[in-house]
């Protein structure tokens, strides 16, 4: 991205150079290791993270699906291996370079975490707000171009405890992605909802894939959800991935963890 007067940025992303815009792989995680103390939490960690896609993570609690949600966002740093985005080693940046690849991510929280006391509108105007140097008017057509393709618009002058827990959710990927981002990282997105929400949430992960062409990274353990929405799908059991492809594949893989998790998930094998 480029970076102007203040460090701040104009929104302006260049083209990729087209050995990586055709690379089928948008990251590429490589034998990541971390460590707090004396506890290994992730145990040398490699996998794909395909373009254009829907790429599910999924394990049961503890297997460390959290901490490799951190180190992939870099908020924190992996003791070892590589994170490359777009060919470029994200776990060695530092300073601007880091600040400046960290909007390649857009973060969507496991409960919207949205500001209780913003409107929708300045929900979603706050990262423009913090991070370019926008004027008023850019800022109210961004924020109303994203909210209005996304289905709220209507409700950009509401709070969020006015909404449903499926439109917060929207709200949250509007706000995700008002810098750019490439790469939208979903963390427990249909936890706690109901069935409907739930299938509107997996909705809206496809139809933001679809509508910007995000590359699109899910922590789950919601079997159902991963069936419906998952292009590929990599099981992290206890720190390592045990398994990694298509979701025929997994569903059908002949590893002892994986195949005990699916089958206690009582989800149909058809």
């Amino acid at each position: 991205m480029k970076i102007f007067r203040s460090n701040l940025m104009r929104l302006t992303r260049p083209p990729l150079p087209a050995q990586i815009e055709d690379d089928p792989v948008h990251v590429r995680i490589r034998n990541v290791h971390k460590s707090y103390g004396d506890h290994q939490v992730l145990k040398g960690v490699s996998l794909d993270i395909y373009r254009g896609k829907t790429n599910l993570i999924i394990g049961p609690s503890g297997s460390g699906k959290t901490v490799l949600m951190r180190q992939l966002i870099r908020l924190e740093r992996p003791d070892s291996g590589e994170l490359l985005v777009n060919g470029l080693d994200f776990a060695k940046l530092e300073g601007l370079n880091l600040a400046s690849m960290r909007r390649t991510f857009g973060m969507v929280f496991q409960m919207s975490a949205l500001f209780d006391s913003m409107t929708v509108f300045d929900n979603v105007a706050f990262p423009l707000r913090e991070h370019t140097n926008l004027s008023r008017k850019e800022i109210r057509e961004r924020v109303m171009e994203k909210l209005e393709a996304l289905g709220v618009s209507a409700a950009a002058h509401k709070l969020p405890a006015q909404l449903s827990g499926g439109m917060q959710k929207r709200v949250a990927v509007a706000r995700a992605m008002i810098l750019e981002s490439e790469i939208l990282i979903y963390d427990e997105p249909t936890t706690g909802l109901d069935p409907i929400t739930t299938e509107m949430v997996d909705d809206l992960i496809v139809q933001a894939e679809e509508m910007f062409g995000v590359t699109s990274i899910v922590i789950s353990h919601d079997m159902a959800s991963v069936v419906r929405i998952a292009d590929y799908l990599s099981f992290l059991h206890m720190g390592e991935i045990a398994a990694s492809g298509t979701v025929q594949q997994l569903l059908h893989s002949d590893h002892p963890a994986t195949a005990e998790f699916i089958r206690a998930s009582r989800i149909s094998l058809d």
